[in-house]
């Protein structure tokens, strides 16, 4: 019996080499040296599963949100139970966004921790800013990281980055305390298309690509923590968000050039380039929320994030959204809740019902009397949109209007900043760690008015984020 040969296509890639061939020309003789190099320099497959490790999250291709478009989530409801059962007011997905402005992960189940869910907004990317000649000379500014967000023009691109959490598991049959993997508290992969690259290479990697004989993704990997030994390579610097300065950790030891050529591609910006990091909290210097927020006095504990805009928590209302997508389904015939990079997606109230929460309580499903058996949740403020959710997470591309100019149309009505639009509220737990699920029970325990206290005063700019 013959062996199979170890260069062989499938019938997809026989018939895209049949047509590269009978539109430009090319002999198979002169194509296949090409598709073989192809193969050898770009062919590489995806990083193996951290050791001692497990992937938080649902599995590939699984959701909660596979029926967001149903309209039947635009329709409040007030009945305990739906036709199935369920609680009709409940929790419909979770996400935490492991990265500021990068994709989210999907969870059934969250931990949630002093600054919000495990791992949201823990890692953030940053450009460095020097000042200008005159400024540098008269001591009136220095060099600093500024935190990068969908809110960049030219940085629209994060969104399809994609990031993979993977905890330590002792039921893991390659577990072992000393493997690095584990002494890191575990490892984050990060996915990001390929770049194309110019020219004749430009054209090659993309006919693999097309062949499918090389990833469209590239990837690499990074500690959850600096681990105790190698703290020296990751140096404590000062990163700029909003009107904070908090020290974390520089990653940027690990960032291959092909990802800054992604983010940075030739044609973005001008050709304005400036150096790119990757920053982790540091857990010693999170970021103190006061504003809105309830206050040490009153919780014990006074709440805190990591690189997160404001708050903890943020909670989104399907029907809200659904209401948003019905006026401007012409510039975006989908609107997805995905745009809105809210943690915990409810589904039951009509639309809009969330704007004069003051406080819910959250419990296990099941649960119906027992208010001890629940975590109860102080919702501080509503949710102040910019122009971020106008790009499209599922392909980076920045629409130049929606759904911004239909949230300011209607949604400005907040006393506190009636020039903004509002959408989703954020939230503060009164306990800082307990454990939600998709599928708990959500109730309002006390309404009322809300009036949002700015971070920025009138007039005041801050660059970045």
């Amino acid at each position: 019996m013959l062996s199979e040969p170890p260069f062989s296509f499938t019938n997809f890639q026989q018939d895209a080499v049949k047509a590269l061939l009978s539109t430009t020309g090319i002999s198979l003789v002169s194509i296949l040296p090409i598709l073989i190099f192809i193969v050898r320099q770009y062919g590489s497959a995806h990083p193996a599963q951290p050791r001692g490790c497990r992937r938080l999250g649902l599995p590939p291709g699984h959701t909660n949100l596979h029926d967001e478009f149903d309209p039947k989530y635009g329709q409040g409801t007030s009945s305990d139970v739906d036709d199935k059962g369920k609680p009709s007011w409940r929790i419909k997905a979770l996400f935490t966004h492991p990265i500021k402005s990068c994709a989210a992960v999907e969870l059934a189940v969250a931990d949630v921790v002093s600054t919000g869910f495990a791992f949201d907004r823990h890692f953030c990317f940053a450009e460095h800013f020097s000042p200008d000649h005159a400024s540098a000379n008269n001591g009136k500014a220095q060099p600093y990281w500024d935190a990068r967000t969908l809110r960049n023009g030219h940085y629209s691109r994060l969104t399809l980055i994609r990031p993979e959490i993977w905890v330590p598991d002792p039921a893991a049959p390659d577990y072992a305390p000393d493997l690095d993997e584990v002494r890191s508290q575990g490892v984050m992969i990060m996915y990001y298309p390929r770049p194309a690259g110019r020219g004749l290479l430009s054209c090659l990697v993309k006919l693999g690509i097309a062949l499918r004989l090389v990833p469209r993704e590239l990837s690499f990997s990074v500690p959850l923590v600096p681990p105790p030994d190698r703290a020296s390579a990751y140096p404590s610097v000062p990163v700029k968000i909003w009107k904070d300065t908090p020290v974390a950790y520089d990653y940027g030891r690990h960032l291959p050039q092909s990802l800054r050529e992604f983010l940075a591609p030739p044609d973005a910006h001008a050709g304005v380039s400036r150096p790119l990091t990757l920053f982790r909290v540091d857990p010693t210097h999170h970021r103190q929320v006061f504003r809105n927020a309830p206050r040490k006095e009153e919780l014990g504990f006074q709440p805190v994030t990591g690189f997160a805009d404001a708050y903890p928590l943020h909670i989104l209302n399907i029907a809200s959204v659904h209401d948003v997508a019905a006026r401007c389904a012409r510039g975006i015939p989908r609107l997805s809740v995905r745009r809105f990079r809210a943690n915990i997606i409810i589904q039951g109230p009509e639309a809009f019902a969330e704007d004069h929460w003051k406080r819910i309580l959250i419990r296990p499903t099941g649960v119906k009397s027992d208010a001890d058996a629940g975590v109860e949740v102080h919702v501080a403020c509503r949710t102040m949109r910019c122009r971020l959710p106008n790009v499209d997470p599922a392909t980076g591309i920045r629409h130049a209007s929606e759904p911004d100019r239909t949230l300011k149309s209607y949604r400005r009505i907040d006393p506190g900043d009636p020039t903004n639009a509002c959408l989703g509220m954020q939230c503060v737990p009164a306990v800082q760690e307990f454990v939600i699920r998709v599928g708990d029970t959500v109730s309002v325990l006390e309404t009322g008015e809300h009036c949002y206290i700015k971070l920025l005063k009138l007039g005041e700019i801050v660059e970045g984020v």
